[in-house]
């Protein structure tokens, strides 16, 4: 991993980016657009959040170049045959604003449709320029061993929580040993990490906040990372977690599974806003 980098297939993805998931309307533009601003080239929507066009709209507005962002969206669940997929993906290259998509993800899996159907699609998409990777999103080894074994275009990514509370070690060492990305969501636990004495103590030692510590232990795994942010002050912090390095000693102390932290993060994260 290169300052600020993952690399997997020889390509380079920025570490740290922005979630976008429950950004509507002008907030979700303004976060894209002051993010861009600041720094940010890597930009995670998806179908289901609603907002493509006003991501599409912050990213042809802003002044950094379409060539130097990273852009992830994902297919919807209902999405997943192979014409839903070619043509859901059409519509969200024409919200978006952009004639191709970086990478694009199954959102979660789905019972109904044959997971090879969907990838075919995806694999088609690949093949006409529409989209560079594919990858998933919310699967264990075993769903993502089949997706690698059922596609002819690699799998990129696994994007799944996995922050201090619910660190996925056996993923991560599979993706590792298949050149995969693991990319984390709710890196924070939904808030859970910001009260977290102890990372706010390691944190101390660095002039960091217990914030910075969390992102700063996924990037420092080589796990890309998305967190959602809308203050300029907060996008700035999270950015910065690049100029410290936490101790093999600390890397150990901040793993701390916890079913109880995890869940009261996913249903804090649920509740309406």
């Amino acid at each position: 991993m290169t300052q600020g980098h993952v690399t997997v297939r020889g390509t380079e993805v920025p570490a740290l980016g922005l979630g976008t998931w429950r950004l509507t309307g002008d907030d979700c533009y303004e976060a894209v657009s002051t993010a861009l601003e600041l720094g940010y080239q890597h930009i995670d929507t998806a179908q289901a959040y609603g907002n493509e066009r006003r991501v599409g709209d912050a990213i042809r507005d802003s002044d950094v170049a379409r060539e130097d962002i990273f852009l992830t969206t994902k297919l919807n669940v209902g999405n997943r045959s192979h014409e839903t997929v070619i043509r859901t993906t059409e519509e969200s290259l024409a919200r978006l604003d952009t004639s191709y998509i970086d990478l694009l993800l199954i959102h979660n899996p789905a019972q109904r449709t044959p997971l090879g159907e969907t990838l075919d699609a995806m694999n088609e998409l690949v093949d006409r320029g529409k989209v560079r990777h594919i990858g998933v999103s919310n699967f264990g080894i075993d769903r993502l061993d089949r997706a690698r074994s059922l596609s002819e275009a690699p799998i990129f990514t696994d994007q799944v929580q996995y922050n201090p509370y619910w660190p996925q070690g056996e993923l991560l060492d599979y993706c590792a040993i298949h050149d995969v990305l693991l990319t984390a969501y709710s890196p924070l636990a939904h808030g859970a990490a910001l009260e977290d004495d102890l990372l706010a103590e390691i944190g101390g030692r660095y002039n960091k906040s217990a914030a910075q510590v969390a992102l700063r232990w996924l990037v420092q795994q080589g796990v890309a990372t998305v967190p959602k942010a809308t203050t300029r002050e907060h996008l700035a912090a999270n950015l910065a977690v690049f100029d410290f390095e936490l101790t093999d000693e600390e890397m150990d102390a901040v793993r701390r599974p916890s079913k109880t932290r995890a869940l009261g993060g996913f249903i804090r994260g649920r509740l309406p806003v």
